[in-house]
């Protein structure tokens, strides 16, 4: 009797914990479910910043004269296009898989041959993202589009860079809050470790075949800003325009720096164990995002 009801409890207590390690399980995943866009757009914007952050010290290693050939390249590249006025096409539909861009267009300003040209800085909308070449799926997933067929963004008169990205995505933040930036806000591109800071002067509503305001003007260096309106509807694409201006000084410009201190051997094992869970912290929150992508995509779940 007594082997028995031990049987018997231990099998209660195995069937308890499945139980309960089922409802957690669902539970997890409701979560993983629920919290799939902030999740997400944590994974998206520490991706971007590793980029940037590459970005930065590919070119950092260049020497005088390839910083030279590979401006000099793009501007040359520029000077031709606003000859040829070729003009572009819509971001979202014809122009993502155009056929006509050639070899050389994909080499320009490729440091670090990943198709990375240059990141955007958005102060206002605290937007920072990787402007890659081309506007196919897989870059305005990862960050911002440099459209085929306008300038390359490293200004100059005659110039009209066109960079796009993607608003509402669940997955990442992206030019969501473009709609919020009016006309004297500005932004900036960084290209090649130079800055070019533009104000923006129009903010247009169009449709997406409506693509006369992206042509370049002669004598004048613009950009222009490109993505989805309305929210969740995308029937039209909204157009922020910019006309490049000097540089602000940066803040504390002139003023004497300090030398950075180093760290002491408490303050330097402090840091590796913040850096230590920072990194298990990311891991797992990739583990999560990727369960709540398995999960979204096991039952048809729109993302």
């Amino acid at each position: 009797m007594k082997k028995e009801k031990k049987k018997s409890s231990a099998k209660a207590i195995v069937q308890r914990v499945a139980v309960i390690a089922v409802f957690a399980l669902i539970a997890l995943i409701g979560l993983n479910v629920l919290f799939y866009p902030q999740l997400s757009d944590y994974i998206n914007n520490k991706n971007a910043s590793r980029a940037i952050s590459g970005y930065d010290r590919a070119v950092s290693s260049l020497n005088r004269a390839d910083y030279g050939a590979y401006l000099q390249a793009a501007r040359a590249y520029n000077a031709r296009l606003y000859k040829r006025n070729a003009g572009v096409r819509d971001a979202f539909s014809a122009a993502r898989n155009d056929p006509d861009r050639t070899d050389e267009y994909w080499s320009l300003l490729n440091v670090d041959n990943d198709g990375m040209m240059g990141y955007i800085e958005i102060d206002k909308i605290k937007v920072k993202l990787p402007i890659y070449h081309g506007t196919d799926d897989a870059v305005l997933a990862a960050g911002a589009g440099h459209l085929y067929g306008s300038s390359l963004p490293v200004g100059g008169a005659d110039t009209h860079a066109v960079v796009t990205a993607h608003t509402g995505l669940p997955s990442a933040e992206l030019f969501t809050g473009l709609d919020q930036l009016k006309t004297g806000d500005t932004f900036a591109f960084h290209v090649l470790g130079d800055t070019y800071t533009y104000r923006v002067d129009r903010i247009l509503t169009v449709l997406p075949d409506q693509v006369d305001a992206l042509r370049i003007a002669p004598g004048r260096d613009y950009a222009t800003l490109v993505t989805c309106t309305p929210y969740g509807i995308n029937t039209h694409r909204l157009l922020v325009r910019g006309t490049r201006i000097p540089n602000p000084a940066a803040p504390g410009a002139g003023n004497v720096q300090k030398a950075p201190q180093k760290l002491n051997w408490f303050q330097q094992i402090l840091r590796n164990i913040f850096l230590a869970f920072a990194g298990a912290f990311e891991a797992v929150v990739t583990f999560f995002v990727k369960i709540a992508r398995w999960v979204m995509d096991l039952f048809h779940i729109a993302y």
